[in-house]
């Protein structure tokens, strides 16, 4: 008997009917002799649609109230689930994230998990119960209910796993895998059966969109077995087929991991770029630049600083396009104290990445990649690196061209 959490995204909870095969599948494990924990999303489209009324109400939302509206999303979920499960004569009951004791910090809007309380779930576990407990959400120490961010619930589902030391994390979501890249983009994409979890996490980090960051951070770093499967396959299909299906993220060191110099190529679309131009270049420049950026909460990705000219610099960084025309006014409401002569911009660009664990023992990996992008006529930006990672941010009109010729040169439709 084995302690699993399943995590389901809202499209695999998007109507009643797949809300009932949900349950048929739960249900198989269960009858497995597995102790099971369910953490779903809520239905596809209701939290887009609750945060809409939000702003219909008030233009810019009050943090703690939209996290007051937004969390109820899940509670219905797993209410319904639960029924679902009770009408199939298994013993579920659910609780929302603050009632099994999820605590928070009180960054509302994209709160940050800091314990949870597991003695009423292993209660219920040891008793013969599924659990069901709502992703996305949790308590701060005042009492207030506050949200984890979008695809919260992924984090959710493997930090309780990880209370919970789960012998594994099912994160079962519309696609049946991590490939190679997006499959929409390119037609040759496969599906990796095994990756590392920090090919996974720099690969979250730089646009897959199969699971959050922070779900993949938390994973690594408490050592908790995640895969990656789909909810659209039949509910009642063997278990053993199942448990062996989709992408396992696991552990470098397992002899039977894959070892291709590059596993994935990674993109993200909405990517914006600001210069500062003729920043007095002294000690602390980056700091008073981006101090004002980070106290806004806008996240800086890339970031360049170039050689000083007659004590001048220029220091170009990277945010989201979402964020763009915040930083903008940021920067020029510090204008006279950073003392800069003006600020360039460009919401156009897009930022495309090679990510694999074979970098740190193959040499030609960054040659290689320029040379493909150069020989497609591609323009690069900026290029940031890490050991397992190289980033080029282009111009976005030219980046499906770029994965899928990045794609190609690493011969990524190969098994």
């Amino acid at each position: 008997m084995a302690l699993i959490v399943h995590k389901y995204g809202g499209t695999s909870m998007g109507s009643t009917d797949r809300i009932k095969n949900v349950a048929a599948r739960v249900a198989k494990w269960h009858d497995a002799g597995h102790q099971v924990v369910v953490v779903p999303s809520a239905m596809s489209g209701e939290t887009n649609r609750l945060i809409a009324l939000a702003k219909e109400i008030m233009a810019q939302p009050d943090p703690r109230e939209l996290d007051m509206i937004a969390s109820t999303g899940e509670q219905v979920s797993v209410g319904l689930l639960a029924m679902a499960l009770l009408a199939r004569g298994k013993d579920a009951v659910s609780y929302t994230g603050w009632q099994v004791g999820i605590k928070t910090d009180s960054a509302f809007t994209k709160a940050r998990i800091q314990s949870i309380d597991d003695t009423r779930v292993r209660n219920d576990l040891a008793a013969g119960k599924i659990v069901i407990i709502t992703g996305f959400q949790g308590m701060d120490e005042q009492g207030n209910i506050s949200t984890l961010g979008r695809g919260g619930s992924d984090t959710s589902a493997v930090a309780i796993a990880a209370a919970l030391k789960a012998d594994e994390c099912l994160i079962y979501t519309d696609v049946d895998g991590v490939y190679t890249t997006d499959p929409r983009v390119v037609d040759e994409a496969r599906r990796l059966s095994k990756i590392t979890f920090e090919e996974m996490l720099e690969l979250a980090s730089l646009g897959s969109k199969v699971l959050q960051t922070r779900s993949v951070e938390f994973a690594g770093n408490y050592r908790v077995p995640t895969r990656v499967l789909s909810s659209l396959t039949d509910p009642l299909m063997p278990l053993e087929e199942e448990a062996n299906s989709g992408t396992l993220i696991s552990f470098e060191e397992e002899s039977n991991m894959e070892q291709a110099v590059i596993s994935g190529i990674a993109f993200h679309r909405d990517e914006a770029k600001i210069t500062v131009l003729g920043v007095p270049d002294k000690p602390g420049v980056a700091y008073h630049i981006l101090g004002p950026v980070s106290d806004a909460n806008i996240e800086v990705d890339m970031i360049i600083q170039n050689v000083s000219v007659e004590g001048k610099t220029d220091f170009t960084f990277t945010v989201s396009r979402n964020d763009y025309q915040r930083a903008l006014a940021v920067l020029e409401a510090n204008k006279e104290r950073l003392g800069f002569t003006r600020l360039l911009g460009d919401a156009k660009v897009s930022k495309v990445s090679a990510v694999g664990v074979g970098m740190r023992s193959h040499v030609g990996v960054a040659s290689k990649m320029f040379q493909t992008l150069a020989d497609e006529g591609i323009n690069i930006m900026m290029i940031s690196t890490s050991e397992i990672k190289i980033s080029v941010l282009i111009d976005e009109k030219y980046m499906e061209l770029a994965v899928r010729a990045l794609h190609k040169a690493f011969d990524l439709e190969k098994a």
